[in-house]
């Protein structure tokens, strides 16, 4: 019988991690690789999580010759060193498989809407991230309604304080809770990638960079339960 205070083996990364880790060594990033091999960047996260990634593995070996023999760092330009060299999954059928991706995030208008609901708060509202990263990228503004507990806010309901220049009335729910919005198109919005900085210093987590900011702003009480989050984004004039 194995002793219970015995650790489990260290995990064997495999050759797609060990590659990918080779590459973050030489200054790219997990986002940079994904752009590299045109997957999302979760997929190269499972290459540790998960055990896959082996598609990639002549691809990506290509790709770390070119960074390491040729010094190119460039993800476009390694993109294309890539794309020759990955080959997509077979179904039973033999037919190519699709790749699954998300749906798309931000219409050409710049108008981009996501919900997390208590489940996705727990973890993070992680499915809100690629959506400010997009923004942030786009140069987008955005506005965002939180849903907590009355408790957790400082400020009254309908304080022009807590949200300046939001017409939209306080929500006020059946189970105590309430939803304020905060930022319009009327009022500017804020800066969709200065909340992409503020969700990349809480290690992806957008539940605690919204939570961060209401309490920096004085807004709500440290330790308030944010239950549900909504992001909306425009293209600012």
């Amino acid at each position: 019988m194995t002793p219970r205070n015995r650790r489990p083996a260290t995990r064997q990364l495999n050759e797609a991690a060990r590659l990918a880790d080779q590459l973050q060594a030489a200054g790219l990033t997990k986002r940079d690789i994904a752009h590299i091999i045109n997957r999302d960047p979760s997929l190269v996260s499972q290459f540790y999580t998960r055990n896959k990634g082996a598609a990639f593995v002549p691809a990506l070996t290509h790709v770390l010759a070119a960074v390491q023999t040729a010094g190119i760092t460039d993800p476009s330009e390694l993109a294309t060193i890539a794309a020759p060299r990955i080959t997509r999954r077979t179904t039973a059928s033999g037919a190519r498989a699709r790749v699954r991706t998300k749906a798309v995030l931000i219409t050409p208008t710049g108008t981009g809407t996501g919900r997390a609901g208590a489940q996705a708060i727990a973890s993070g509202s992680a499915r809100l991230r690629p959506l400010i990263a997009e923004a942030a990228r786009q140069g987008l503004r955005l506005a965002f309604t939180v849903r907590m507990p009355k408790t957790g806010y400082i400020l009254g309901s309908g304080s022009r304080t807590d949200s300046p220049g939001i017409r939209r009335d306080v929500i006020q729910r059946a189970d105590h809770t309430e939803e304020r919005s905060y930022g319009s198109a009327p009022t500017g919005g804020f800066d969709a990638a200065d909340f992409a900085r503020r969700v990349d210093a809480a290690a992806g987590d957008v539940t605690a960079a919204v939570q961060q900011w209401l309490v920096e702003t004085g807004r709500i009480h440290v330790g308030a339960h944010i239950t549900h989050l909504e992001i909306r984004t425009w293209r600012p004039r």
